[in-house]
């Protein structure tokens, strides 16, 4: 059975005092969560002090993005190595902001992948369809579109290593969430597409997480789904016992 991974997303929120309390506050009240994986994923600049509070304890660390080049002339970027080098574990890839916003590509993200997995992290790779996408009846030509490209020359062994994490872009922060079987609905079609390229002994160990508006109050309704497999969560990362509370929730699944 997959084990859940709860990843908090903290994007470009709080200074360094409030990262540091809310860091240390998580480490101590998740020190006795031995049932699922944490993770948190705070702003570049505080992911070293972060770390440095949650190191050796069970609370992972990740960064939010990362450059796929080795050190050069790259102004403002991130090497892969560097997040290793500070105690990452993992990194998120492909998030909608960045695709949607920040103009990444599915194939630009790719590159990202394949560096971070060569640089021994776990790529978080976020995939998901806009509004309009769902409306216009094309959620699954995109997430297959997004699977294919971010992936693209992907082992099977280094996708064993992987985390997908599917976002509907429309329940982003803003409050809308993805039925639970909206959401097991996608999740299902996404596996299915890891076997179709990788086989059912990939698929099975793979682990896909649902990421849009995740809360205390729905997290276990959504993570009882059997092909979701965690949760990516933005808001409610935000604050020790929000974050807390969704881990609680689904600690007995």
């Amino acid at each position: 059975m997959r084990r859940l991974l709860i990843a908090g997303n903290w994007k470009m929120n709080m200074k360094l005092d409030s990262a540091k309390a809310l860091a240390q506050g998580l480490k101590e009240k998740a020190a006795g969560v031995s049932e699922v994986d944490i993770a948190i994923c705070p702003p570049s600049l505080y992911v070293q002090p972060v770390g440095a509070i949650v190191n050796g304890s069970n609370v992972g660390l990740g960064a939010q993005n990362a450059y796929f080049a080795k050190a050069g002339a790259f102004t403002g970027e991130l090497e892969m190595a560097m997040l290793t080098d500070v105690g990452c574990q993992y990194v998120i890839l492909g998030h909608s902001e960045r695709r949607h916003i920040l103009g990444e590509s599915s194939e630009f993200i790719n590159l990202k992948v394949r560096a971070a997995l060569k640089a021994g992290l776990i790529p978080i790779v976020c995939v998901g369809e806009l509004e309009a996408e769902r409306d216009n009846g094309v959620t699954n030509d995109v997430n297959r579109r997004q699977f294919d490209g971010s992936f693209s020359g992907v082992s099977a062994e280094e996708m064993k290593k992987c985390v997908i994490a599917y976002e509907p872009v429309w329940a982003i922060g803003t409050g809308k969430v993805a039925t639970p079987d909206q959401a097991e609905e996608v999740h299902a079609f996404l596996r299915g597409l890891i076997v179709e390229k990788y086989g059912k002994e990939v698929a099975d160990v793979v682990r896909i997480q649902y990421g849009g508006s995740v809360k205390a109050g729905n997290a276990k309704e959504l993570l009882s789904k059997p092909d979701i497999d965690g949760a990516l969560v933005g808001g409610a990362s935000l604050k020790v016992d929000d974050f807390m509370g969704i881990i609680e929730a689904v600690r007995a699944l």
